[in-house]
């Protein structure tokens, strides 16, 4: 969990009247069991880029790891700013979560080592990966690694009661 406790809102525009604002600390939870994000980066010319990829939380960050030649990496580059979006894809039952918050590059190798290790235990060994150079190694290729700390996130209650809760980070 984070060290730093978010504000949390419930927006009552969205949300059921017996709702109540989600604690972030449920929001955190649900943040490590996911296993498939989607990623929105801006292309340089200002257009959209989505596309899924596995991410873990640790220390109060989302991290996730993409070649230096593909899309997201290029955007980034360029504009760190990025959402993170998690969920059920039906509209009645679960939570979704979005992330907001600039990309960071990991290049410690230490902090490296740990990530690999977290990835590894949430995704089995076929996400085994050997550090070096600031970077993750699987196979013949390589990947950059980067952080998202929240700077705003939401959660989307779905079902009874529906909630949209905000949290700010005091950042």
């Amino acid at each position: 969990m984070s060290s730093q406790e978010p504000r949390a809102e419930l927006d009552a525009r969205y949300s059921d009247p017996e709702a109540s604002a989600t604690p972030w600390a449920e929001a955190e939870t649900r943040l490590a069991a996911a296993e498939l994000f989607w990623i929105s980066t801006v292309r340089p010319e200002g257009r959209p880029h989505v596309t899924p990829l596995p991410a873990v939380w640790l220390d109060g960050a989302l991290h996730f790891a993409t070649g230096p030649e593909e899309r997201k990496a290029r955007n980034l580059a360029a504009n760190p700013e990025t959402v993170l979006t998690t969920g059920v894809n039906v509209w009645d039952k679960g939570y979704d979560l979005v992330v907001e918050g600039a990309a960071v590059r990991v290049t410690d190798d230490a902090e490296l080592h740990r990530l690999a290790s977290a990835w590894e235990e949430k995704y089995g060994s076929f996400w085994r990966y050997e550090v070096r150079d600031g970077c993750f190694h699987h196979g013949a290729g390589h990947a950059y690694v980067f952080a998202v700390r929240p700077r705003t996130a939401f959660g989307f209650g779905k079902g009874e009661p529906f909630s949209q809760t905000r949290w700010r980070f005091g950042r």
